[in-house]
């Protein structure tokens, strides 16, 4: 993997326990932390980069998550949230889907989640915009890739 500290956050303490218990049998010293994105347990300029899939859309308080992101990156830094877009529309959903190699049923109940769950609780890209302009980064870059998106955000060094 190369010489790099990694360490995982989540708010859930079980999945916390798993992450550690999988990385231990992988052997891999890989530190896991229990804590919330929004109030995260590290120190001011800790890391090079951060990393968010997946739970972006599931945070209580997503503007506060990405100060948060800026807070522990080191000058810069990059962070990225990479994470379904409310505006996919359902031919996108069911092309997403059918490239995942599932049944026909775990498709439907796949595609099901997505349009009646997931897609709830995302956010469009004028929604990513609007919050990146309400934190110390100011702005981004925002790729759309298949039924979501990219966000890098880099931490410029104070002048």
């Amino acid at each position: 993997m190369g010489d790099y500290e990694i360490t995982g956050l989540d708010i859930s303490k079980s999945f916390v326990e798993i992450a550690r218990k999988n990385a231990a049998a992988a052997g891999l010293p890989l530190d896991f932390r229990l804590g919330n994105a929004s109030a995260m347990p590290f120190m001011d300029e800790t890391f090079d980069v951060t990393f968010c899939q997946a739970a972006f859309k599931n945070f209580s308080q997503p503007v506060k998550a990405i100060c948060e992101m800026y807070r522990v990156l080191r000058p810069n830094g990059m962070a990225m949230i990479v994470d379904l877009r409310s505006d996919a529309s359902a031919a996108e959903i069911k092309r997403e889907v059918k490239g995942m190699g599932l049944s026909r049923l775990n498709e439907t109940f796949t595609r099901w989640t997505f349009e009646h769950s997931l897609l709830k609780r995302a956010y469009s890209l004028e929604n990513m915009r609007t919050m990146i302009a309400q934190t110390p980064f100011k702005q981004g870059q925002i790729e759309v890739s298949g039924v979501g998106f990219l966000v890098c955000l880099e931490k410029k060094p104070q002048s």
